[in-house]
Formats: C-alpha cells, sequence, structure tokens
C-alpha cells in the first residue's frame, strides 16, 4: 500500500502517490539546478510548473484520481529531460529534440505585446496562422462596411483570454511548451529588455517623455476645456429657457393682480388666492410679486445669455445694485406682511350648540344632507369658500365646509353636537367669528337632517370657517345613513365604516364598533359587517299613519324599524327574506 500526498503546483492541487512524489521532486530539482546560470531562473520554473499542472490535469480521470509514477513518466516525456536543455550564453549548440511527437496546434490568445489596442488581431493571426495586419484589415472593412466590427472586436476582447505566461504564448504560437522553449522565450524577452537599456538614450528618452507629457496635459486641458464650453452651452440654454418662461408668467400673473382693482370683488374672492390673504390689495401684492419674484427671474435671465454669448455686455454696475436694493425692499415688505398675515389665524375660536334626539330605542336614526338649491343645485359639490348673495341680495361667504362624525356615548338618549371653528388673531375674535356662522338643521321624528353648508358675512372675512358635527349614539342604537352621508363623514373606518354600495344598510352601535346588520360578507374589510346566522325582515305598511314598520331578525332577536313615509293608496303587506347569497328579496 503506497501513501499518497497532496501537492500544490502552479496553484492546482493534486493527489499524488509517495514514489511518483519522489520522482517528480527530483525532476524539479534537476531542471533547477540546469537552470542555475540562465537569467530568469524564478521566471522559467514558475512557467514549467504551470505547464506541468496542465499535463497533469489532462491525466486526472475524476477528483479522486491519484498521480502515480506512469503519470510522471508520460509528463517528463513531454516536457524533456533537464540535462538535455542547458543552453550556455555563448554556446551555438542546439538543444536535442524530445523524442516525444508533438502535433502543433494552437490556442486562441489576445497577444498583447505585439497587439496595438488589445491584442486581438494579433492573436486572430497567430491562431489562424496569418499576418495580422489582413485580420485588421478585415475589421476596419467590417467596420466601415457593415458596422459590426467594432461590436465584434468588444465581443472578442472580452471572451479571448490575455497571453499572460510564457506557457500561454507559446501555446498562442503552437510552439511545444517543453523545458527548451520555456527557457528560450524567457531568455529572448529578457534579452530583448536588456538590449533596449543598453540602446537606450536617456537624455533623449527623459526629453521625449517630457516632452509627452507636456503634450498629453496640453491636450487633456484642451478637451477638459472643449467639454466645459459645451456644458456652459447647454446648461445656459437651459437657464435662458426656464428664466425666460418663468419671467413671462410672473409678468402676466403680476399685471393681472395690478389691474384686478377693476374687477368685481367676488370674481376676485373666488378666483384670486394669494399666500398674503385680502389683507393687503391685490394690486399692492401684484406689484411686490413682480419684484420680489420677477427680478431674480431677470438675472438668471442674463447668466444664461453670458454662458451662451461670449462676449456679451454687462448690464452696468448701476443697474445691478439697483435692482438689487429694489429686490432686497420688496422681499423686506413680502416678509412683514406675511407675518402679519400669520397673525390673523394665530388663534382658534369654537362655538358648540349640542340638541339631544327624542326617539325610541326601537326606532331607527335616519341620517341625510341636503343642499340649498339657491347656492348650489349639486349635493355632492364641495366648496371650500365662494363669494355670493343670499336672497336678499346681501352679500355672504358660501362654504362646504361641514363634516360629520360618529360617536358612541353613554348617556340614554342620542344626540347631535354642532361645533363652528375659525380662526382670528385673537381668542375673542375668533370666537366671535365663529359664532357668527350660520348653520342650519333640523330633526323631524327620526329623522336628522343637516345642512351641507355654512354662510356667513363677508364682514366676518374667510378666516377657515368649519362647520364639524358629531352624532353621539347610545349602544345598540340602530341607524341608516343615506347616500349623502359618505361626502362629509370624517369617522375612523375602526369604530364606523360606511358602505357606499347601498343606502339602505342598517347600522348598529356595538361596544366598540358600529356593526352593519345586513352588508354584503364580502365588504367585511373591517370586520364590521354581522355575522348573523339567521335575519328575517318583514315590512308592514299603513297607509292611515303613513309609516313603514320593519322587523329585523338576528340571530332570533327581533329589532322593530320605524320609517315616516308618504300615504299609500293602498297597503302592502310582504316579507323580505335574505337568500343565500346575501341579498334581500320580497315575497307576498
Amino acid at each position: 500500500m503506497n501513501k499518497t500526498v497532496n501537492i500544490n503546483i502552479g496553484g492546482l492541487i493534486f493527489h499524488i502517490d509517495e514514489d511518483a512524489y519522489q520522482k517528480l521532486t527530483r525532476y524539479f530539482e534537476a531542471i533547477k539546478r540546469s537552470l542555475s546560470n540562465s537569467s530568469g531562473q524564478d521566471e522559467i520554473m514558475k512557467d514549467i510548473e504551470m505547464r506541468v499542472a496542465e499535463l497533469l490535469t489532462e491525466k486526472q480521470k475524476s477528483d479522486k484520481h491519484v498521480i502515480n509514477n506512469k503519470d510522471v513518466d508520460e509528463v517528463i516525456v513531454v516536457m524533456g529531460q533537464p540535462e538535455d536543455y542547458r543552453i550556455d550564453d555563448d554556446s551555438d549548440n542546439k538543444a536535442p529534440e524530445s523524442s516525444y511527437s508533438y502535433t502543433k496546434s494552437r490556442k486562441l490568445y489576445r497577444d498583447k505585446d505585439r497587439g496595438t489596442i488589445a491584442g486581438v488581431c494579433t492573436g486572430l493571426g497567430h491562431y489562424f496562422g496569418v499576418d495580422a495586419v489582413w485580420v485588421k484589415i478585415l475589421f476596419l472593412i467590417l467596420f466601415f462596411g457593415f458596422g459590426t466590427g467594432f461590436i465584434a472586436y468588444i465581443i472578442l476582447w472580452i471572451a479571448m483570454p490575455k497571453a499572460i505566461t510564457t506557457s500561454e504564448k507559446l501555446e498562442m504560437t503552437g510552439e511545444p511548451v517543453t523545458i527548451s522553449n520555456i527557457e528560450k522565450k524567457v531568455r529572448e524577452e529578457f534579452d530583448s529588455v536588456a538590449n533596449k537599456f543598453k540602446s537606450a538614450d536617456y537624455d533623449k528618452m527623459g526629453n521625449e517623455a517630457k516632452a509627452g507629457a507636456t503634450k498629453v496635459a496640453n491636450g487633456l486641458g484642451d478637451v477638459l476645456m472643449n467639454v466645459f464650453k459645451v456644458f456652459a452651452k447647454i446648461l445656459g440654454a437651459i437657464i435662458v429657457v426656464f428664466s425666460s418662461l418663468a419671467l413671462l408668467g410672473i409678468c402676466i400673473a403680476s399685471i393681472i393682480l395690478m389691474f384686478s382693482s377693476s374687477m368685481p370683488d367676488n370674481y376676485i374672492l373666488n378666483h384670486i388666492s394669494t399666500p398674503i390673504g385680502l389683507e393687503t390689495p391685490i394690486w399692492v401684492q401684484g406689484i411686490l410679486f413682480l419684484l420680489a419674484f420677477g427680478i431674480p427671474m431677470f438675472f438668471f435671465l442674463i447668466l444664461g445669455l453670458k454662458l451662451l454669448v461670449t462676449n456679451l455686455k454687462s448690464i452696468g454696475n448701476i443697474a445691478k445694485y439697483s435692482l438689487l436694493g429694489i429686490w432686497v425692499i420688496a422681499v423686506g415688505i413680502l416678509i412683514s406682511l406675511g407675518i402679519n398675515e400669520a397673525t390673523q389665524i394665530a388663534f382658534d375660536g369654537k362655538s358648540v350648540k349640542k340638541e339631544t334626539i327624542n326617539i325610541a330605542p326601537t326606532d331607527t336614526l335616519f341620517v341625510k344632507f341636503k343642499n340649498n338649491d339657491f347656492y348650489s343645485k349639486d349635493n355632492y359639490h364641495n366648496t371650500d369658500f365662494t363669494l355670493t348673495q343670499d336672497e336678499k341680495n346681501n352679500e355672504i361667504i358660501y362654504s362646504n365646509n361641514v363634516t360629520i362624525e360618529v360617536m358612541k356615548t353613554e348617556e340614554a338618549l342620542p344626540y347631535i353636537q354642532i361645533e363652528r371653528l375659525a380662526v382670528g388673531k385673537s381668542a375673542a375674535e375668533a370666537r366671535t367669528r365663529a359664532e357668527k356662522i350660520k348653520y342650519g338643521y333640523k330633526i323631524e321624528g327620526n329623522q336628522l337632517i343637516l345642512d351641507n353648508y355654512l354662510l356667513t358675512d363677508v364682514a366676518n372675512k374667510f378666516r377657515g370657517q368649519e362647520v364639524a358635527l358629531f352624532l353621539y349614539l347610545p349602544k345598540g342604537t340602530l341607524f341608516k345613513a343615506d347616500e349623502t352621508v359618505q361626502n362629509y363623514d370624517r369617522t375612523d373606518n375602526e369604530f364606523f365604516n360606511l358602505h357606499f354600495s347601498s343606502k339602505d344598510y342598517i347600522y348598529k352601535v356595538g361596544n366598540s364598533q358600529v356593526k352593519c346588520l345586513n352588508c354584503p360578507a364580502d365588504e367585511n374589510e373591517y370586520n364590521d359587517v354581522d355575522n348573523a346566522d339567521d335575519i328575517n325582515i318583514q315590512t308592514n305598511t299603513k297607509e292611515a299613519d303613513s309609516v313603514v314598520t320593519t322587523t329585523v331578525k338576528v340571530n332570533g332577536q327581533s329589532v322593530i324599524v320605524n320609517e315616516t313615509s308618504k300615504p299609500a293608496k293602498s297597503e302592502e303587506k310582504g316579507r323580505l327574506t335574505q337568500d343565500k347569497n346575501g341579498v334581500i328579496i320580497k315575497t307576498n
């Protein structure tokens, strides 16, 4: 049984038995002795080891293959005996030929040493046995004739490896990779470098290097300067276009503001909104806007023109500093006006009113919003504020800033809390302005009808007036929300999720959430649809009192819903039953 060892040759690991290892070690030592007087001994030994590693790799049949004496002998036959390749500097005797029959073959590498750019054409010339000039001509034809030469060159540049080691350079030219050729190749490279140093004119080389460096630096500087000039022209064009459009827009807007005094007050209020607001005359704001924003855009325009036109004349220091002073004054006035505007909305004011809704526990509360056809025909249109006239031709401010939130209360009866909100420069002014908000609502039986708008006098000015409604409902209260509620509902969906798919859904206030008793199961996004096992709805209509009585049976418990309706011409008795798909149908 032979021992095996692991060795590293040329960066590769091999399993080799002990006898073969000793033979290979003696072989390498003999090569070192034969090269003891040669130049570049370390380089030659490195190439020889890499070539031996390639040959041993070819012998491996699997990862567990163990190199034996036979494999080593075959490698030595290819590489030759060390004593056959001693080459003395003064000897002209040729080394004897190896007994190994070598079939001349080439491998594809890039010859960077003889190549102009990346050595692709030179490497292809070696591989096909033609002069590299013809390959270069072919690439030029492909480049100018078909446009594919450049792409093909780049692909070959990436795909072809570079010939770095001596073994790779010999394989590229088709020469056998033997000790003799490796040593010969290395010696030729050393001799070539030595001859260059011996014959070199160092003074001339220094001057040429200095002149070349200066030329390169000057050329690089010119290139960078040209690139910077092109970039400056492009940047200048962009600045000119942007500043021209901005300056044109500023001038048009300023002219509109300055001549707004000839417009009706309601048009100004409804269509012109500025950050400063209405405390400052609009024509004054137009002048300040032109000076504060137009002057910087003018300077940007001059900057862009200077980048585009090399010899552009300056507008003069007097004009520059005059415009700068005017701009500083305009900005200062704008800042002071902005501070004054901020003081106008510094405090919040609130007026609160509470009214109880007297309905029986078995009744269902119906909630809806209504519009006023005199101000707006649309119940779903929301307007921040508009200056208009009321029925008596009084100037008023009309707004749809109305919201509603459903809340839970521990009191026995539901109630509505109306909060009128506004802002002012003092708490007292804000509260007074809030109290002057006009908002209407009414409670008719079990119906809560709310206005979708608020009104206030023009003298109160628009200062964030709004109406916040809070509907407080006890636990167990049933209610229905009209389709108009969805435009104003601001309740947290986790507590009350208003379903928009129908206005006939009935809601019930629970401990921590409002449940929908007859909503579809696929709308249970917030887990607010009551998973009832048995839901029966019976409806009886009585003509005499014009009341629709609806009985909702949920899990065996009956809930009565009374709704006032118009008198019917005939008495109807029916039964509404929910089918297996969750759809409520009427049966007689």
